[in-house]
């Protein structure tokens, strides 16, 4: 079990021993850790600060990313190491990453990323990587007239072709629980809303535990421990701060994507499509179908802002309206069409110098900041010209990164202070396992009184993932005809089935439980199955995270939220005055999910 009705029994484990690793930070990151570590013997307590993978990992394009775009430059190497973990991913979870070939049209206009030539080329070098040697997901080329009738609503003008390559899409926020869940059965000790508030030390200064505080009963506790680990992506700053005893110099540039979610019939996609701006700016924007809805996106903004709470803003929604209207004038898509959004935020590292998608964060140095910051004053003062700020600006922000040695894939960093503090930052949602799996070599290294075999972490499901990789969609398809048996709709049972993998059995198995009032008896099962087993502790846990009702299937939604807090509520035994604060908080991420204030606003 993995439930808040075993959590008092969970902190009494947290306070009772000496763990080998405490993991700061239940983002997928952390959850990879944990799931490794675990699997490897190692005594693991993970502490999350909000619900698990709240943060970053909720927040994502919703993609398992090849990494074609790299392929422009010949970056061989980079698209080799993203293609072979996304081989893992799907093989590891195989219920989670679904293969869904992704359109790529080609327009003739300035600043292109691709030719038709070089799409080509790219697509086939791609196909050569992931080792596709023909069959149903082999690229191949599109006319105009092609794409169109795919896509009748694209944009005629300027459209030369298109291709099609290899894409998986992705449930990021199951990705992060099932690990989690995986970690907890094979020992680990994971808790939500157990935010870390002091990272202390031994009588030789080496880190040895944690002090945290339980967010829903306000009580501190003590965790000891070996060896700490920060996982907590864009609050990796923050957490070593926490660290007395280390420099505390800044290294992430947290930078916020938004996505927006529109009715499927507004803007009629057949596949995801994949396009440049049309700005100049060499980024790419994702189009994406999904439960009868389509979803674009994202942005890349750098963030100042509140971590825990990054928010969709009028200038998100009109970058992404005017791109999207653009590739698809018919569609004529303003504000009061979209029904679900949302912010997150990517944990970049400063020298890393790439965005997520296809822009180039240049890193300046302190040197030429200085110089920058010198110039201006002297313009300020008469004594440059502005041709002289603006070349000293040109010359700073135009300085290249230099290679990261401790990099472990792109753009993440694996750092051990002096104390013993190690520090996992960076990367993508596609290399969470290989960032594990190097951090794992290295705490293998500092617990050297331990005998470790590690797990091999290529070739171990994840929570759900016991399921032929090569033969998923068959046996996904076997187990929703088990639950049609039992009395569920096709519908019902392949939605089951697509969420909970191999673990779908434990979930009919609450069906003869019977429903909660206001829930069909699929809904309840899965209600129960995401309290009992998967640590779901509020409404906007299960109707975001757990499942996407909040996002893609917003009118069942509406139908269903006060039934989930009424059920929770049951289940739970809450007082009134619980009851009404977690519906309030639902009905507050709603809103703000919907943009309902923007609207407002408008109107």
């Amino acid at each position: 079990m993995f439930s808040f009705r075993d959590r008092s029994k969970m902190i009494q484990e947290l306070t009772e021993q000496t763990f080998d690793l405490v993991i700061i930070g239940g983002g997928i990151t952390g959850a990879g850790v944990a799931l490794q570590a675990a699997a490897s013997g190692i005594s693991v307590a993970l502490l999350e600060m909000q619900d698990f993978a709240e943060g970053t990992s909720s927040r994502s394009t919703k993609l398992v990313h090849g990494g074609l775009r790299y392929l422009k430059t010949f970056d061989v190497e980079v698209v080799a190491d993203t293609v072979r973990e996304r081989a893992i991913i799907q093989g590891i979870a195989p219920h989670i990453p679904k293969a869904d070939p992704m359109i790529l049209p080609i327009f003739d206009e300035p600043g292109s990323t691709f030719t038709l030539f070089s799409v080509k080329i790219a697509m086939d070098l791609y196909d050569h990587l992931a080792g596709i040697t023909g069959g149903k997901y082999a690229n191949y080329m599109l006319s105009k007239e092609e794409v169109l009738a795919r896509e009748p609503q694209l944009a005629a003008e300027g459209l030369l072709g298109g291709g099609v390559y290899l894409d998986y899409r992705n449930n990021d926020a199951r990705l992060v629980i099932e690990n989690i869940k995986q970690a907890v059965a094979d020992g680990a000790v994971a808790l939500s809303r157990m935010k870390v508030t002091e990272i202390f030390h031994d009588d030789k200064g080496n880190v040895s535990g944690v002090k945290a505080q339980d967010l829903l009963s306000e009580e501190t506790i003590t965790v000891k421990s070996k060896l700490v680990i920060n996982t907590s992506g864009p609050w990796s700053d923050h957490v070593k701060s926490l660290d007395e005893k280390i420099d505390h110099q800044p290294t992430m540039r947290p930078t916020k994507g938004v996505h927006l979610v529109v009715d499927g019939e507004k803007l009629k996609v057949p596949q995801p499509t994949y396009f440049d701006t049309g700005n100049k700016d060499g980024r790419m924007i994702f189009v994406i179908p999904r439960e009868n809805k389509t979803y674009f996106g994202t942005t890349d903004t750098d963030y100042e802002g509140d971590y825990t709470h990054p928010k969709v803003e009028q200038a998100d929604v009109d970058y992404l309206l005017k791109i999207v209207n653009h590739r698809y004038p018919e569609a004529r898509l303003t504000l009061d069409d979209i029904e679900a959004a949302w912010a997150g935020l990517r944990p970049l590292i400063s020298a890393s110098g790439e965005d997520y998608n296809g822009g180039k964060k240049e890193h300046i140095s302190d040197e030429n900041f200085e110089k920058i910051v010198a110039a201006i004053q002297e313009y300020r003062e008469d004594k440059q010209s502005r041709i002289q700020v603006e070349k000293a600006i040109h010359q700073g922000v135009k300085e290249e990164p230099k290679d990261n040695p401790s990099a472990v894939s792109r753009g993440s960093d694996l750092t051990v202070a002096d104390d013993g503090l190690l520090t996992l930052s960076g990367g993508k949602l596609t290399d969470y396992r290989l960032m594990a799996a190097e951090a794992l070599k290295k705490i293998v290294q500092l617990l050297p009184e331990k005998k470790i075999t590690l797990v091999d972490s290529a070739h171990y499901p994840v929570s759900g993932g016991q399921l032929d990789p090569q033969n998923v969609e068959a046996e996904l398809a076997k187990i929703a005809e088990t639950g049609v048996t039992k009395g569920l709709s096709k519908a019902e049972a392949t939605f089951l089935a697509g969420l909970y993998g191999s673990n779908t059995e434990k979930v009919y198995a609450l069906l003869d439980q019977g429903a909660f009032p206001g829930l069909s008896l699929a809904e309840s099962s899965s209600l129960r199955y995401a309290m009992t087993e998967e640590m779901t502790l509020t409404p906007v846990d299960y109707l975001l995270r757990r499942t996407n009702y909040m996002l893609f299937i917003s009118e069942r939604l509406m139908e269903i939220k006060d039934a989930v807090v009424a059920g929770m509520a049951d289940f739970y035994q809450w007082d009134e005055r619980t009851k009404e604060r977690y519906q309030e908080e639902l009905d507050a991420t709603i809103r703000e999910t919907q943009l309902a204030d923007l609207k407002a606003q408008q109107s």
